[in-house]
């Protein structure tokens, strides 16, 4: 059955339920003539036994009545006594009684129908209506009763049709079926033959999309949103690595030429050491770019791995500013810190403090001036900023400022342009967000959103 086309299955169900449908139409048509029938036979023994009583309690014979009242070959008439002699019937029945001994002790009281396989003389199923009368002092059971081969034709001339009909009807149907699975399945034919044309170098091409505004319709459009969603994730994906390579190639270059000039040539020990450290600074910035792909790698699996714990935000903005303070002793410029209110977030600390430090390198290396960090309680949040005094961020860059290896000046060579991309992973994977945008007394102010740890006490 799985191995059929969808098309002959979608038939094949339809067909099936059309005969289910069919066959309990036929039923309950077949049983519902069968009750009228039935009613309208006990109906006409009913007023054939008005008739015939009116008849008997007049001393009349039911042998006069001549087919008036009784049909000959189709309906017959039998008077009896209590003790079941038969006193009075209609040809072809004779002198036998019609009812057995418990039928006619209840007929002598009430009025009782009785089905009975054969009646003698006619050979035929029959019904009959019993019931007391009168003659005179006398008390007597007269039936009256009649075959049932008229109901029998009616109800096997509809049980014909029905044999006929119906098979006629379900095969029109299942026909009809093939045809409309076809048609509700074409579409989806025409976007599978153009799914298998659609490769990963024609990415830009779109399913087929009826306008039918239905469950298919419905289905292309999915579809091209999915295309479209791997399509830029795949771009993303190669200018990833085509920016990855290019800020690989770099370090790798100077790596290579430092090497070789330190073999050309016998130098002397100052020389050597010099071309090891400057070796060691570009293997060290190989490293921090392989570390910062990695991250970004595993962000985009959707498993950066955080070691959770409530962490006091003020410890944190003042050991990330430990730590660059040599630096800015060295460029004379100032690091300093404004903790706010006391906060405490659930976060990796190892993680917030790498993404602040990239904030604050980012601070030193594009702004001027002094750099602050700083934090604030707001809407339920703590805010995490990274504020300097230089020119702030070109107009326009604010708006990919967040994407892998996007630079404010293409020219620099410095950066790897992954800082705030880092920043942004790792806000993502504590469930926060990063910004970006040029405080209003100038320079730039980058800040991380975080959720406050609600286990810890509020200040």
């Amino acid at each position: 059955m799985t191995r059929l086309p969808l098309r002959l299955r979608l038939t094949l169900v339809f067909a099936l339920a059309m005969a289910l449908v069919l066959a309990g139409a036929g039923w309950l048509v077949y049983a519902h003539v069968a009750s009228d029938l039935k009613g309208s036979l006990d109906q006409q023994l009913r007023s054939r036994a008005q008739d015939v009583s009116a008849l008997v309690r007049r001393d009349g014979s039911l042998q006069s009545t001549g087919g008036g009242l009784v049909e000959r070959g189709e309906s017959f008439a039998e008077l009896l006594t209590a003790n079941g002699t038969v006193v009075d019937a209609t040809d072809p029945i004779g002198h036998v009684s019609l009812l057995a001994r418990a039928n006619l002790a209840r007929a002598s009281t009430h009025t009782l129908f009785v089905d009975r396989e054969s009646v003698p003389g006619l050979n035929e199923n029959a019904r009959m209506l019993a019931l007391p009368v009168k003659r005179g002092q006398r008390r007597f059971v007269l039936v009256v009763g009649t075959t049932k081969e008229n109901n029998a034709e009616t109800l096997q001339s509809v049980l014909n049709a029905f044999l006929i009909g119906g098979p006629l009807a379900l095969v029109l149907a299942s026909l009809a079926g093939y045809v409309l699975a076809g048609a509700a399945l074409r579409p989806i034919e025409a976007m599978r033959r153009r799914a298998a044309d659609i490769s990963a170098s024609s990415l830009d091409d779109r399913l087929p999309v009826p306008s039918t505004q239905d469950e298919v319709s419905r289905l292309g459009e999915t579809l091209n949103e999915m295309l479209t969603r791997i399509a830029d994730g795949l771009e993303r994906e190669r200018r990833f690595v085509a920016d990855a390579s290019h800020e690989l190639r770099t370090p790798l270059a100077l790596l290579k030429t430092e090497l070789e000039l330190a073999l050309r040539r016998a130098r002397s020990r100052e020389e050597l050491e010099a071309a090891i450290r400057a070796a060691a600074q570009d293997t060290e910035r190989l490293s921090r770019i392989a570390d910062d792909l990695l991250l970004l790698a595993r962000a985009e699996q959707g498993r950066v791995p955080l070691r959770r714990e409530p962490v006091d935000v003020a410890d944190v903005l003042e050991a990330v500013a430990e730590r660059f303070r040599p630096r800015a002793e060295l460029e004379g410029r100032s690091v300093s810190v404004d903790p706010g209110d006391p906060l405490v977030v659930s976060a990796d600390r190892l993680l917030l403090e790498q993404a602040l430090g990239n904030l604050v390198d980012n601070a030193f290396h594009h702004g001027a001036g002094e750099v602050t960090l700083s934090a604030e309680r707001r809407n339920g949040s703590a805010e995490l900023h990274v504020l300097d005094r230089g020119n702030g961020f070109p107009t326009g860059f604010l708006h990919h400022a967040f994407e892998p290896f996007s630079r404010a000046q293409k020219a620099d060579a410095d950066g790897s342009g992954l800082g705030l991309a880092i920043v942004q992973t790792i806000a993502d994977a504590h469930e926060g967000t990063a910004r970006a945008a040029n405080a209003e007394r100038g320079g730039a102010d980058v800040w991380i959103t975080l959720a406050l740890d609600g286990s810890a006490p509020v200040p």
